[in-house]
């Protein structure tokens, strides 16, 4: 038996319909009404690890791996990782540096794309 250990080069949340329906809890999804600049906590089942360092893409998860497009660049605050039960879990904070308009490029792989850098 192994230990699994995820790499995440991208925050992957839930709609925040999950929420309103009751299926996961709010810091599972994606905020309402995000904010450039503000903070907002994160729950992510199992044991995450994220880049601390700089921007990451913030993306709506359907479950599966299908993720949609960056909807936002993040900066990872903190991440935790603790037990519930017979579950591993990761919580954190995440800070919202830029919300990116739908069909805008910011990333180029997981770097800032040139042409944002001075935005």
């Amino acid at each position: 038996m192994g230990i699994a250990v995820e790499f995440c080069p991208d925050l992957a949340l839930r709609n925040i319909s999950e929420y309103k329906a009751g299926r996961r809890k709010e810091s599972e999804c994606l905020p309402e009404s995000p904010e450039e600049g503000k903070e907002y906590s994160f729950l992510k089942k199992g044991q995450k690890n994220y880049w601390l360092f700089g921007e990451i893409p913030l993306r709506e998860t359907k479950g599966g791996g299908v993720l949609s497009r960056p909807k936002a660049s993040v900066v990872v605050m903190e991440a935790t990782h603790f037990i519930d039960g017979e579950d591993i879990w990761t919580k954190g904070r995440y800070r919202i540096v830029k919300i990116i308009p739908k069909g805008d490029i910011y990333f180029e792989g997981y770097e800032r794309a040139a042409d944002t850098k001075d935005r």
